[in-house]
């Protein structure tokens, strides 16, 4: 099994094509409503509800996005609805409500956060079985992936023909404290591609030059890239990357 050609088409919008000062925030129905229309691929993050359900949303916290804190696994999903996101009349929607909104007319990449508390192992695979439930039977280009191997290795072991990838980094110390020296050096060389089944990467636009990026790249693997912000910033990524991740410009939908 390889990613859908479709992945490697249109521009991935990050966290949908939101505009917060146009009243869009990030991930939400308003940004996915946006991308589709204007043709672009989507990037979405999900995070758990209290009751069980994949809720699109970036943080684990509700602090920056809207008006109230706290962790968003707390909330059910009545209660999620009753909040707004910041700017906005919305609230987060359901991964659900997306896959509605979206019905197959763009590619979709769904990113599962880490629930670890540091890109580990979990018992708790509450959010893997989110995803996996509402995404069986939707008809459309869907691919998920995550920081954390485990968690993709799961959705592999739920779903095995579901597009899966590894979204990846170099683990620096100063972007990710704490984080122990062995475990940055196993995640920084990609060692589990293999190990879960992984169909491609989506790396961190900084690194890109990364030797363990060109091994895969050896390979035929599809690289995906994030956070690219400009088109100057863009045109150096697709020296390397098969497709970027953006925000806060419109990149040309037949970038080469």
């Amino acid at each position: 099994m390889s990613l859908p050609a479709v992945f490697l088409g249109p521009p991935l919008a990050h966290r949908a094509l939101h505009d917060a000062a146009q009243g869009v925030p990030e991930n939400s129905a308003e940004a996915v409503r946006r991308a589709v229309a204007r043709g672009y691929g989507i990037e979405i993050d999900v995070q758990p509800s209290a009751d069980g359900v994949a809720m699109v949303f970036h943080d684990e916290t509700l602090d920056r996005l809207t008006e109230t804190t706290g962790p968003i696994r707390d909330r059910t999903v009545a209660e999620l609805a009753d909040l707004r996101l910041v700017g906005s009349d919305a609230g987060a929607p359901t991964l659900t409500e997306v896959l509605g909104i979206v019905a197959g007319r763009v590619p979709l990449v769904v990113e599962i956060k880490d629930q670890s508390g540091g890109v580990g192992a979990s018992d708790d695979d509450t959010l893997e079985r989110a995803v996996v439930s509402a995404l069986a039977g939707y008809d459309g280009p869907v691919a998920v992936m995550s920081f954390n191997p485990f968690m993709v290795a799961r959705v592999a072991e739920l779903a095995p023909d579901l597009p899966r990838g590894l979204v990846t980094s170099g683990y620096r110390s100063e972007d990710w404290p704490g984080m122990p020296p062995d475990v940055a050096t196993h995640l920084r060389e990609i060692r589990d591609f293999d190990r879960v089944g992984a169909q491609f990467i989506s790396h961190d636009r900084t690194d890109l030059h990364s030797p363990h990026v060109a091994a895969l790249k050896a390979r035929d693997v599809p690289v995906l890239c994030w956070t690219i912000r400009s088109a100057e910033a863009e045109a150096q990524a697709r020296k390397i990357a098969d497709n970027v991740t953006f925000e806060g410009y419109l990149p040309p939908l037949d970038a080469v």
